[in-house]
């Protein structure tokens, strides 16, 4: 299956922000321009800024003034995040929800992960990082929500991790104040970081399939413990 429009676009703002070629606030080419930059026709390119412009990267206005035109409104993670962080406030998503979501999420994208394509080497230093026992509880966090996201970005599918950042960014609170009432930090962390190894040693040898069982499990085992805590 070919690579949407809609996610070469997404993947391509998400890049020239990274590099700081553009901004939040700065126009995008003209529609024949970037049609031509990225190799996409015309009318999926105008798709693909329907897409984008419904999760709030962009907006679009008609005109000649310096608001008319294509706009960088937010990057694709903060668009999203802000939209579940709100959900999350007013009690429209609960932990559950979460839970099912990161579920669908992860366990697609390590079905569809190649070796060839993950960056374990990073998603292995990053677990190096967590091993050390003197982590703030808050960091640990942190950088697990870092390999969860560095893990689906292998499925070279721009808007599973970027729906993981924005699921990372927007739940970040709620995570450390579960974790906090878990009666037992240390050995949660410990576990975590053996199943972590455990998800990176199958997508590293290309057992994909075991690795999505294994990734679902963990996901579970964790929104378990904290539920009931």
């Amino acid at each position: 299956m070919g690579v949407k429009a809609h996610e070469v676009v997404m993947d391509w703002v998400t890049e020239e922000l990274k590099s700081g070629r553009l901004k939040i606030g700065d126009h995008l080419p003209s529609e024949r321009s970037l049609a031509e930059t990225l190799g996409v026709s015309r009318s999926s390119l105008r798709e693909a800024l329907r897409v984008l412009e419904a999760l709030g990267t962009i907006s679009t206005a008609t005109g000649s003034g310096p608001r008319s035109g294509t706009i960088i409104t937010a990057a694709p993670g903060q668009a999203l995040s802000l939209s579940v962080t709100l959900q999350l406030i007013t009690n429209q998503v609960g932990h559950q929800d979460i839970f099912e979501t990161r579920q669908l999420l992860e366990g697609w994208a390590a079905l569809h992960s190649s070796p060839e394509r993950g960056d374990w080497n990073q998603a292995e230093a990053i677990l190096d990082r967590m091993d050390d026992p003197d982590l703030p509880l808050e960091d640990f966090l942190l950088f697990d929500a870092e390999f969860h996201v560095e893990l689906s970005k292998a499925a070279e599918n721009p808007l599973i991790s970027t729906l993981m950042e924005a699921l990372r960014l927007s739940v970040s609170d709620h995570t450390v104040a579960r974790a906090r009432t878990l009666p037992d930090w240390p050995r949660t962390s410990a576990r975590l970081q053996t199943e972590h190894r455990a998800i990176l040693a199958a997508l590293r040898n290309g057992d994909t399939h075991g690795a999505s069982a294994l990734i679902q499990k963990h996901i579970e085992g964790y929104y378990e413990e904290t539920a009931s805590a």
